[in-house]
């Protein structure tokens, strides 16, 4: 059965891949990023994400079946960027087609988080986030970019995890879970591999139990069982994709 599913992040990497998996699939992909896809949208401000909801409502008026929340970045230069983009545009992209894949007999959501979300990150942001004030994030983070990165990844985490289980979410059906892959090759890792300091750092933030790191079509897969599974019983779960860092790092967690 074809389903419509939107991808945000869908010009490269995981978006990329999910966009050829599902439509090998025979599914309808509905494509947003800054350019070469469908809509074009700049997640990182308001009128961007308004703009995106607009253009999917336009597209399938009729409803959705799916959402990838995939847009993101990671550039220690742009903390304020990061945040609005991989917290509050993923945020505004999940809540805001939300009432289009209430019309869907089943629909499913998921939100690209990362293993990064075990780093140390602000505290004080990450409750920023949750509160929905994103002037006030966005001024905190200014001053603190060596962990925007894993703030914004564990802010969309905790939030999948709440809405997952409200009524908005889970009592109309919805079935909504993250993802946190480890290091992907992608074209935004690839500069950090040509960096011999960054390798090492990688190895050690991210250290994994099988020979070598996952490629964008594998961390497709999860994500084509994500938004087709039959069952209605999974959500609000982070599921990691890491080779094993998770249990590396976490041995005694449950």
């Amino acid at each position: 059965m074809s389903r419509t599913i939107v991808i945000t992040g869908a010009a490269s990497g995981i978006g990329a891949a999910t966009v050829v998996r599902l439509q090998a699939a025979g599914h309808r992909v509905i494509g947003v990023d800054l350019r070469g896809t469908d809509i074009a949208a700049d997640l990182g401000s308001e009128e961007g994400r308004a703009a995106m909801v607009a253009a999917v409502e336009k597209m399938a008026p009729e409803g959705i079946d799916g959402i990838v929340a995939g847009a993101g970045i990671s550039n220690g230069e742009l903390p304020r960027e990061t945040i609005a983009i991989n917290y509050f545009g993923a945020v505004a992209t999940l809540e805001g087609l939300r009432p289009l894949l209430q019309k869907s007999r089943q629909p499913r959501a998921v939100a690209i988080c990362s293993t990064a979300a075990m780093l140390p990150f602000d505290t004080e942001v990450v409750d920023l986030c949750s509160a929905g004030d994103e002037a006030s994030a966005l001024s905190a983070v200014a001053d603190r970019p060596q962990t925007a990165y894993a703030t914004s990844k564990n802010a969309l985490a905790r939030w999948v995890r709440r809405a997952a289980v409200s009524p908005e979410w889970g009592g109309q059906g919805i079935l909504l879970n993250g993802i946190g892959p480890g290091v992907v090759t992608t074209p935004m890792t690839a500069p950090l591999f040509a960096q011999p300091e960054m390798i090492e750092l990688m190895r050690q933030s991210n250290p994994i139990a099988v020979e070598g790191y996952a490629g964008p079509d594998e961390i497709a897969e999860l994500i084509d069982f994500l938004l087709n599974m039959q069952n209605h019983y999974l959500t609000g779960q982070i599921i990691f994709i890491d080779g094993g860092s998770d249990a590396i790092l976490r041995p005694t967690q449950v």
